[in-house]
């Protein structure tokens, strides 16, 4: 009974085990953030990028993009950036990141490169091709989509879910309320005004009055 109950002890212990190392390992894939990302908008994208090797640091990052008009990559001590456009259209198609010498993104450490850009597509997802080199000459292409079964693949490429782009009407809307907003302000703001002055009139004449009222006795 004891020997069942270490076995069945044992099992458990090992299974978690497995579910950890497959958590952290998931948690180690490259991936980018935009809270605010919607269809055609622009945003900042920010590409965080973990250090999976034991041994190596991280020296490069090259990202692709969806041929974005706007594209501006944020300072980073230590780095440069270069974003590759298009020459007939001079649209954006990729930026890297590549680290100056002796500057590493080390073992059990993340790098954040932010990229301001826009327009994002009119598509319900976008995702960035990315390839991560690392100081030992290992080449990392992250760049897998999910399966038909939506598995996660083991080299998945950065993704977002992009939501739907306000209509042209709620833009007109939205400022049509924020001018209504600030004209009644306005008429709010000069009708105190007027109450004050009149207030302000008021109470000169109210002490001129007492003025003479006190000479005269």
């Amino acid at each position: 009974m004891n020997i069942r109950t270490s076995r069945a002890v044992l099992t458990a212990c090992a299974t978690a085990g497995l579910l950890l190392c497959g958590s952290g390992v998931a948690t180690a894939h490259v991936s980018v953030a935009a809270p605010d990302a919607a269809q055609g908008g622009y945003t900042v994208l920010t590409f965080k990028v973990p250090t999976e090797s034991e041994t190596a640091g991280t020296t490069r990052l090259e990202v692709t993009l969806p041929n974005l008009k706007s594209a501006r990559t944020e300072p980073i001590p230590g780095w440069t950036s270069q974003v590759v456009k298009d020459p007939s259209t001079g649209e954006a198609t990729s930026v890297t990141w590549t680290a100056d010498p002796g500057v590493s993104v080390g073992p059990g450490q993340f790098q954040q490169f932010a990229l301001s850009a826009g327009p994002l597509p009119e598509t319900e997802t976008v995702s960035f091709d990315t390839v991560q080199t690392y100081s030992d000459g290992e080449v990392v292409a992250w760049n897998q989509q999910p399966g038909a079964d939506g598995a996660e693949p083991d080299k998945p490429a950065p993704s977002l879910t992009l939501s739907a782009a306000a209509a042209p009407g709620d833009a007109h809307g939205a400022a049509a309320a924020a001018d209504t907003a600030v004209d009644a302000t306005d008429s709010t703001a000069r009708w105190l005004g007027g109450i004050g002055l009149l207030l302000g009139a008021l109470g000169a004449a109210l002490g001129l009055g007492a003025t003479i009222r006190s000479r005269r006795s």
